[in-house]
């Protein structure tokens, strides 16, 4: 087996600095942080938008820089109306997950079906309740629809008897489940 020579290592690797060098300097000009850089709109392109905590901006992006959207977390311009309901509710404050209970009103399975009837059902609880936040997302091997952030059992009773009052969720039942509150 044949060795590289040293001289030709030397050259292969100073062709390579001069070749990236300068499309290091245009990339680190062009953009002031990473989440400026992929929320950059380019035509012909999808749009991302990311809205988080200051905290989280902090530590993505370094140093001390303010946010340039609201403090949501979880949610993008991809999102369905039934999974932002709550986040637009409530745009300032912060968020925490804590321990609570959801009231569940649909499980399916892992096919597109079923992912058209669990943002079918999300939409149905809008229509009954559109106070109340809804969740709607794949928990493998399922696509499944929750209701609600109660924080005692009591609250996720009440709320599973005035589902199950609209006679459209007779089997909605009380899970527990990490809920999100704002302080």
């Amino acid at each position: 087996m044949h060795s590289i020579p040293t001289y030709c290592r030397r050259a292969i690797a100073a062709i390579t600095f001069v070749w990236w060098l300068p499309m290091a300097f245009a990339f680190a000009n062009a953009q002031d942080s990473f989440t400026d850089h992929v929320t950059r709109v380019t035509d012909g392109q999808g749009r991302v938008s990311i809205e988080q905590d200051p905290e989280i901006e902090r530590l993505v992006n370094g140093g001390s820089r303010t946010p340039a959207t609201s403090a949501r977390t979880d949610t993008t311009s991809l999102a369905s109306p039934a999974d932002t309901t709550m986040a637009d509710q409530h745009m300032t404050g912060r968020r925490v997950r804590v321990n609570g209970y959801r009231i569940q009103v649909y499980a399916g399975g892992n096919n597109r079906k079923s992912k058209t009837e669990a943002y079918h059902v999300a939409g149905l609880v809008h229509t009954y309740f559109d106070d109340v936040p809804v969740y709607t997302h794949f928990v493998s091997p399922r696509w499944i629809c929750r209701v609600g952030d109660c924080r005692t059992m009591e609250e996720a009773t009440e709320l599973m008897q005035r589902l199950r009052e609209t006679g459209q969720f007779p089997e909605a039942t009380i899970v527990k489940t990490k809920i999100i509150i704002f302080l």
